[in-house]
């Protein structure tokens, strides 16, 4: 994956960034690790540092695994069902490392999935301070996003056609003004890409492409 140089626009102080799981088992080498997520971490990483005080917020979601069951699969047919990926505090659900390295401007983290599939950013809990794997007791992002009165998001991360599409469903369902911004994500199948797209864009999203 070849990335093409990204102009992201200048955003009212109502926009908040959501970073979708930009996680190790997502990018190369990890366990469903996707072409070309090594390369969003560290363009996402350029954009936090060099525009990351033009939102009013910057959030990322993890998924963030314990039992969540028939998503795992031995025999996964990448569509419904999946290897093992990002269990709750394993290295494969840490950031990726080049977005690690700007994490200090991300503010908070919304981690989802840990008993079910949970595609979308939008069934993520804050995490609490202490961390404990198995509490949901946060805030969903949703609400947390309602509560500061934010009523503008930017999308980005892994994968297009999976989390980041479901992300970005739910905030347009939730009454988001909703941008995805493409060149800052990587699918599972890239060819299936410019139909996400498309589904997105007659769901009233706006999605910055490349060209």
């Amino acid at each position: 994956m070849t990335q093409e140089p990204t102009t992201v626009p200048e955003q009212p102080a109502a926009r908040v960034l959501i970073i979708v799981d930009v996680q190790n088992d997502f990018c190369e080498g990890g366990s469903l690790g996707v072409d070309g997520g090594a390369e969003v971490a560290a363009a996402i990483a350029t954009v936090l540092r060099e525009r990351a005080d033009s939102y009013a917020a910057v959030v990322a979601t993890q998924d963030w695994h314990i039992d969540p069951g028939s998503h795992f699969s031995a025999a996964p047919d990448f569509i419904d069902s999946w290897p093992v990926h990002c269990v709750a505090a394993t290295d494969g659900a840490a950031l990726h490392p080049e977005l690690s390295a700007a994490s200090g401007f991300i503010g908070h983290y919304f981690r989802k999935g840990r008993f079910a599939a949970a595609y979308s950013g939008f069934e993520g809990h804050l995490a609490s301070e202490s961390d404990d794997v198995d509490d949901e007791s946060g805030a969903l992002l949703g609400d947390w996003l309602r509560g500061r009165g934010i009523d503008e998001v930017d999308i980005v991360g892994i994968a297009t056609d999976y989390c980041v599409r479901a992300t970005a469903l739910d905030a347009k369902t939730q009454g988001f003004a909703t941008t995805v911004i493409s060149p800052l994500t990587a699918a599972v199948h890239p060819e299936n890409t410019p139909a996400v797209l498309q589904e997105l864009r007659d769901a009233e999203v706006t999605v910055i492409s490349l060209g």
